[in-house]
């Protein structure tokens, strides 16, 4: 019941917030402070309070996960399955954002060039020429050279790999030398997980105030202008969730209703923070206590998924991709879009789970492709509410594969009832 109550405060959050904001807009205040940035202030105390817990959170999860399933002989086998259902859904995500922009073709004649953005993109731009400055520069973030810099600069890919080989290790040494170490992370994973749920109770509040500053500052004319644009984002995100995820939770045997019902509080929560990476606390609650799955899987898959498998960030950067082409009269032939599949494939596993990153990706298959990276420009007005939608198919899609791991393991998940 307290589930469900918080379900529908975080709903009622978001009607309230969306009907505040577009009232208050940034203007309006209060003896010289303005509503918006009261939203903005509490709304980031609220995100920190989430982004606090998130490196400790993967960190002891992963290592306390490993270090019981470390010595089971089933773990390579249960590796191989995530990372198959990682890829294969981020690959459906892909291809059915390349028919809907193909079929809607919203970038032919549907808008001009703008040059009002040029700051912002040059700034993009000067990120990734710097930091970026090739594919390759992926892999080196999941190997870093050191290890609580990386954990400082919210680079989970070396946090995860850190933990990964650190949790494994633990595994194999001698039982009795282990034992202090396997309670210590046990112990901390337990105490998080109390600490998010004190969090949890700050959600509606928290919601609210993001939610509101998005609609003060964007406001609903902010889609009028890329509405085409938006709605094949919208159509082809709404397709792979309602539609494609379902069938094949379907073709396993397992409930796509009770997993929608299951997530809900995590879904909301990525929808309003924009941040696969804050919402994690409450992925790992939903997946755990509310779809069925053991923390034996549920502490292996989830983190390792939100830095890896980005289905939602990855639909979208091939739709902004050839919606861009498409607006520059770039003919595309076959073999390109195909290209274009798998940069986005390569570069959503590397984008941090945190809002508007993945911008960074898209430069990175612009300049991979040869297109204007001033074309970025083109999406920048609407790139932060449509974050806050492929952020939820982001989550839901890693709940899913969660889900898909443990029901071949033959763990009763969402089974539907009789």
């Amino acid at each position: 019941m307290k589930k469900s109550s918080m379900l529908w405060q975080v709903l009622l959050a978001i009607v309230l917030a969306m009907i505040v904001g577009s009232l208050t807009g940034t203007k309006a205040g209060l003896f010289g402070i303005t509503f918006y940035q009261v939203f903005s202030f509490l709304g980031k105390l609220f995100l920190n309070a989430l982004t606090l817990l998130v490196v400790p959170l993967i960190a002891s999860s992963i290592i306390q996960g490993l270090s019981q399933m470390g010595k089971d002989q089933s773990f390579g086998r249960l590796g191989a399955k995530t990372f198959f259902f990682y890829i294969f859904t981020t690959l459906l995500a892909v291809l059915t954002g390349v028919v809907f922009v193909n079929l809607i073709e919203p970038g032919i004649g549907s808008m001009s060039i703008p040059t009002s953005s040029s700051t912002a993109v040059s700034a993009l731009q000067s990120s990734v020429d710097t930091h970026l400055d090739a594919l390759g520069q992926i892999f080196l973030k999941l190997i870093p050279s050191n290890i609580i810099d990386s954990a400082a600069q919210g680079n989970m890919l070396g946090v995860i790999f850190f933990s990964l080989l650190f949790g494994f290790a633990l595994a194999k040494i001698d039982s009795e030398a282990s034992h202090t170490l396997i309670n210590f992370w046990r112990g901390l994973f337990y105490t998080l997980m109390k600490m998010t749920h004190y969090v949890m109770k700050a959600m509606p509040f928290g919601v609210f105030c993001l939610v509101a500053k998005v609609i003060a500052s964007q406001g609903f004319d902010s889609i009028q202008a890329l509405l085409l644009f938006f709605s094949t984002v919208l159509s082809g995100l709404g397709f792979y969730v309602l539609l494609v995820i379902p069938f094949l939770m379907r073709l396993m045997g397992l409930s796509p209703f009770r997993h929608f019902r299951a997530m809900g509080p995590a879904l909301v929560t990525a929808f309003s923070t924009s941040s696969s990476v804050a919402t994690l606390p409450i992925t790992m609650e939903c997946v755990e206590k509310r779809a069925g799955v053991s923390n034996r899987i549920c502490s292996f898959v989830v983190p390792l998924g939100t830095s890896i498998n980005m289905s939602g960030s990855a639909l979208y950067e091939c739709v902004a991709v050839l919606f861009i082409a498409q607006v520059y009269g770039i003919h595309l032939t076959f073999m390109h879009q195909i290209l274009v599949v798998f940069l986005s494939l390569l570069t959503s596993m590397g984008i941090a789970g945190i809002p508007s990153a993945s911008l960074v990706g898209i430069l990175i298959i612009l300049n991979a492709m040869g297109f204007p990276a001033e074309g970025l420009a083109l999406i920048l007005p609407v790139d932060r509410l449509l974050d806050m939608c492929r952020t939820s198919v982001n989550v839901f899609s890693d709940s899913t594969c969660a889900v898909l791991v443990a029901h071949t393991e033959g763990e009763p998940v969402l089974r539907p009832r009789s």
